[in-house]
């Protein structure tokens, strides 16, 4: 899977079929992979390594079978659900969905992740901007992602240089 990923990324982008499915599929793989590319402080070490997602099935899904068994370091890796941004807890990543808008959320998802040690993952246009630090975006119908590090900074996580070096953009904001 390592491998794969490492190739998608050079190429900069994965051309879209319009299938939902396989689109969601790599999302779900791309974000399992950025966990090896974090710098993650000792506090994001400790007990269950959770991955949030906002309204999303299908990247919740994809994301439990394909991380099926698997640990991070010796954390278990964990997936939960989240239907509504009240039900949001400490994660080191959340995958927020383009279903429900980042903009209008993003403080209270920041106020909900404590500030701090965790990775945000959307995918609409302009989320970087609103705080997110990975965005996945589709651009001339291929996925790409973008990506911030003053964000990474602000919720005390380091984006590796590999990361940076591959995403479609580095946006300073």
């Amino acid at each position: 899977m390592r491998i794969i990923f490492i190739l998608l990324l050079l190429t900069g982008s994965f051309t879209m079929n319009g299938q939902e499915d396989v689109i969601a599929k790599y999302k779900a793989m791309f974000t399992l992979n950025f966990i090896r590319y974090i710098g993650w402080p000792e506090d994001a070490k400790q007990g269950d390594f959770v991955i949030g997602v906002v309204r999303d099935a299908m990247i919740a899904e994809y994301l439990q079978s394909q991380s099926a068994g698997k640990k991070y370091g010796y954390q278990n890796i964990v997936i939960k659900e989240f239907r509504k941004i009240e039900e949001i807890t400490d994660c080191q990543i959340l995958y927020f969905a383009n279903s429900y808008s980042f903009a209008k959320n993003a403080a209270v998802v920041k106020q909900k992740l404590g500030g701090k040690n965790s990775l945000i993952i959307s995918e609409t246009e302009g989320a970087i901007s609103d705080g997110s630090i990975i965005n996945f975006v589709v651009r001339d119908g291929k996925l790409k992602f973008e990506l911030s590090q003053q964000n990474a900074n602000a919720f005390g996580i380091k984006l590796s240089n590999s990361l940076t070096a591959l995403s479609n953009s580095i946006l300073v904001n």
